[in-house]
Order: C-alpha cells, then sequence, then structure tokens
C-alpha cells in the first residue's frame, strides 16, 4: 500500500466510502490526473448548470485549460469556483477510478508562465487564436476507485439503491 493511500489503521487495508469503493489519497488523485489530458468543467453559465469538456494539463499543482476569451466556458469559470471532473471506467463499467477538483479559477496572465504553457499540449479544439490560458488551483481533490463487483464488498455506484424509493438505479 502506498504512504498517501488512506487506510483503516486497525485493518491495515485501503479505506473505503459508504458504497464500499476505495477512497484514493490526494497523491493517487494526482498521478491519476497527471495521466489524463480530457476533463470535464462544472461551471454557471447565465445562472444555470454546465459542463463542458476540456484538454487540460497540471502545471505546478494545479489544472490548466485553454479556451477562446469569447467563449461560454471563459467568462462563466473566471473567477469562480468550479469543479473539474476526470475518470476513466473499463468497458464492462465494473472497474475504474474518478478524480474531483474544486478551486477557484483565474486567468493566467503572466507573459512568463503563459510562455511555459505554450509548449504543453493544450490547443484549442476550434483553432482561435485568440484563447486564453486558466488556472484552476486544486484547493480540494477526492477520488474512488471502483474495484469490480467481485472486488467490492458493497455496491458500485451504478447499481446504487435510490435512496428515495429502494429501487436499484441502472445508468
Amino acid at each position: 500500500m502506498a504512504l498517501d493511500e488512506p487506510h483503516d489503521e486497525n485493518a491495515g487495508m485501503p479505506m473505503s466510502d459508504s458504497l464500499g469503493l476505495a477512497t484514493l489519497g490526494r497523491e493517487q488523485c494526482l498521478a491519476l490526473l497527471a495521466g489524463a489530458g480530457l476533463g470535464r468543467v462544472v461551471f454557471t453559465s447565465r445562472a444555470m448548470p454546465a459542463i463542458q469538456p476540456a484538454r487540460f494539463a497540471l502545471h505546478h499543482g494545479a489544472i490548466v485549460v485553454r479556451t477562446p476569451s469569447q467563449s461560454a466556458l471563459f467568462a462563466g469559470i473566471l473567477d469562480s469556483v468550479v469543479a473539474f471532473a476526470v475518470d476513466e471506467f473499463g468497458k464492462d463499467l465494473e472497474t475504474g477510478w474518478f478524480v474531483t477538483v474544486v478551486g477557484r479559477a483565474s486567468e493566467v496572465r503572466d507573459p512568463i508562465v503563459i510562455a511555459e504553457l505554450e509548449t504543453l499540449p493544450l490547443s484549442c479544439w476550434t483553432g482561435q487564436v485568440d484563447s486564453r490560458y486558466l488556472h484552476i488551483p486544486i484547493e480540494s481533490v477526492t477520488g474512488r476507485r471502483i474495484l469490480g463487483a467481485c472486488s467490492n464488498e458493497a455496491l458500485s455506484v451504478i447499481d446504487a439503491p435510490d435512496e428515495l424509493s429502494g429501487r436499484v438505479c441502472h445508468s
């Protein structure tokens, strides 16, 4: 077991949440983020919840995305608290992981930092030249690993009972 992995001191095993999913430590979450290149930004646009996929990179302990300055994403997350979600699941949806970051987004304005960011694979999908870099510091990070129905002793997220009706949800 890695030193940064949350664990139960009594049992010596990784900690699990109420559904039996393995709880990931900060360093594990950061390692998973570093290996991914696509995530989803969760923000508010015109007073409504919005989610948009975004290429990203980790840069000095923060999420960095590049987006056109006239985009809804740029307008919606600038100087706002946002969530950033990254995940990977097996085709059978029985294994995988998910990580969620929360932080206050800001525009990168320092020309030296911008020059560093321009070396990262963060091109805009639209090809627009007037793009800006947004920085989301990792103020909070949580993650879970799904080990599969045979490995988890509790229900997976997909098979969790609906708390209000007691029904089983199959998404």
